[in-house]
């Protein structure tokens, strides 16, 4: 009797006029259109994550943080296995998804306390006041090996949501995609462009520089040489370089 009652509240008096295998199979279909999509936006968006999780100890939030940040910049969203991650982490499976019910749910976590993180980093790392481009591409990857020291692979990871081509993974970190892309063209922009010598394109410049930087830490990952504080200076003597050519 309670279920006829809330059956026939959703969808009219006419409901349990029919046989009762009929009934059973339009309450299934109720349960498929009204619960399942429900559940997946809440996993899309990442509300089923268990609060609790910030009540671990530091150092295994890092480990579990840092085991699927490496496994999905590895393998991308679609071949990363929860498997890896837990054996990474060095926890049961069961516990990974206590904190974070599902993959997607990590991977929607792990995108937004990248980005948190990230503009964090560039907001206390780069000077309002500077004006030179050179000098604020400098604290930009100070910032940013700043956070390498604690997470790795977070920037890898980054990049690798950039080129994700899996439709859940996209729904899930469409509204944050443009948050750091975004940021960094602000703090670029406030540089004096009058600096630079009249043949130089700045756009050019700029997306030149980019794929320097990125190359090269892709480099040092692949080669297993990968040190935050090495690849700094690395990059500082690049951007030294083209300071030097570019400049009046």
């Amino acid at each position: 009797m309670k279920i006829s009652f809330g059956v026939q509240h959703l969808v009219g008096e006419n409901f349990l006029k029919t046989s009762f295998s009929q009934d059973i199979e339009s309450l299934a279909v109720l349960c498929y259109s009204y619960i399942r999509p429900k559940r997946s936006i809440y996993v899309e968006i990442g509300e089923n994550m268990n609060e609790k999780f910030f009540d671990l100890k530091k150092e295994k939030q890092d480990r579990m943080i840092n085991a699927a940040l490496k496994v999905f910049s590895i393998g991308g969203y679609k071949h990363a296995s929860t498997d890896d991650i837990v054996g990474e982490a060095g926890i049961s499976k069961g516990l990974l998804f206590h904190y974070f019910g599902s993959k997607l749910g990590l991977y929607s976590f792990l995108y937004d306390y990248s980005v948190r993180f990230m503009k964090l980093e560039l907001t206390g790392g780069v000077s309002s006041t500077e004006r030179d481009y050179f000098e604020i591409r400098r604290q930009m990857e100070y910032a940013k090996m700043q956070v390498l020291k604690n997470y790795p692979y977070m920037q890898q990871f980054l990049d690798r949501c950039r080129f994700e081509n899996v439709s859940e993974a996209l729904m899930a970190i469409e509204r944050q995609k443009n948050v750091l892309s975004d940021m960094q063209a602000v703090l670029k922009n406030q540089s004096n462009r009058s600096l630079f010598k009249s043949e130089v394109d700045y756009e050019k410049l700029d997306q030149m520089i980019t794929y320097t930087l990125d190359g090269l830490m892709d480099a040092r990952f692949q080669d297993s040489s990968f040190h935050p504080d090495m690849l700094y200076e690395e990059s500082c003597a690049y951007l030294n370089m083209l300071k030097a050519l570019s400049y009046r």
